[in-house]
């Protein structure tokens, strides 16, 4: 976490796992999320990853080595998405790489999102079985479009940068030597505008989506606790792990 004037920067920083979210990633940036939002000094939000990857989303290996119960961590999942979408403050996804599964989704919900030109989303919810998690269900038809949503929540599709631009997923994108230079200038010059008109302003355009989310939040907690005790969920899962280990065998 850093500051820089009243802009506040939460990175996720998992390098040696492309920034997944294991259980206490989850709380952490939970917890991340609403000191900010909390936070009077805090005027603007940014999130981003470490190295070359934004996160490849949910760390499914860790996830399987947990014997708690699967409400436990759907509870975690659920109070993660709405600390996203219930955030007062503006908040700016930099997406510096991938980024995967609930890293996706969840910068959907941010106010505004910036991409590096080789960054693609992925949400391959249905090749392991799951479902459409983050608000993504309602989120990405509303952006999107009907045809291009299902593409990448039922068909598992990989939308680039470039293409993510051009439906308006993304602002703007950027390359890695803009960053330092264009992007985070530009954000820090966000966070001098008068806190309470950001505040205020973000609050109107929302007042009537705050509802939806927190349905389709509960909806889609709901379908994947159904989802991850099922059989080809857990298959599906457990190739997942299985491939990754040939992976790392065979470097």
């Amino acid at each position: 976490i850093e500051n820089r004037g009243r802009l506040r920067i939460i990175t996720l920083d998992n390098i040696k796992r492309r920034n997944a979210l294991d259980r206490e990633g989850y709380l952490d940036l939970t917890k991340a999320l609403r000191d900010a939002d909390e936070d009077e000094t805090v005027s603007v939000v940014a999130l981003t990853g470490a190295g070359n990857f934004y996160s490849s989303g949910n760390d499914i290996t860790a996830a399987m080595t947990r014997t708690d119960p699967p409400e436990v961590a759907m509870h975690v999942l659920k109070e993660l998405v709405r600390s996203f979408y219930t955030c007062r403050k503006p908040l700016v996804a930099v997406i510096n790489g991938p980024a995967i599964g609930i890293a996706a989704t969840t910068a959907v919900l941010c106010d505004v999102v910036y991409a590096e030109k080789d960054a693609y989303f992925y949400t391959p919810f249905t090749a392991l079985g799951l479902c459409a998690e983050g608000c993504s269900s309602l989120t990405f038809p509303k952006i999107l479009g009907k045809s291009k949503a299902s593409e990448m929540l039922l068909l598992n599709h990989k939308m680039s940068a470039q293409e993510a631009l051009s439906f308006h997923l993304v602002s703007e994108i950027f390359s890695m030597d803009e960053l330092k230079t264009k992007i985070w200038p530009r954000i820090e010059s966000f966070a001098s505008l008068p806190h309470k008109s950001l505040v205020i302003t973000k609050g109107l355009m929302k007042k009537f989506e705050i509802d939806e989310l927190e349905a389709i939040n509960n909806a889609e907690v709901d379908a994947l606790l159904e989802r991850t005790s099922s059989e080809d969920c857990i298959q599906a899962a457990m190739e997942f792990v299985q491939r990754k280990m040939n992976t790392k065998a065979s470097l």
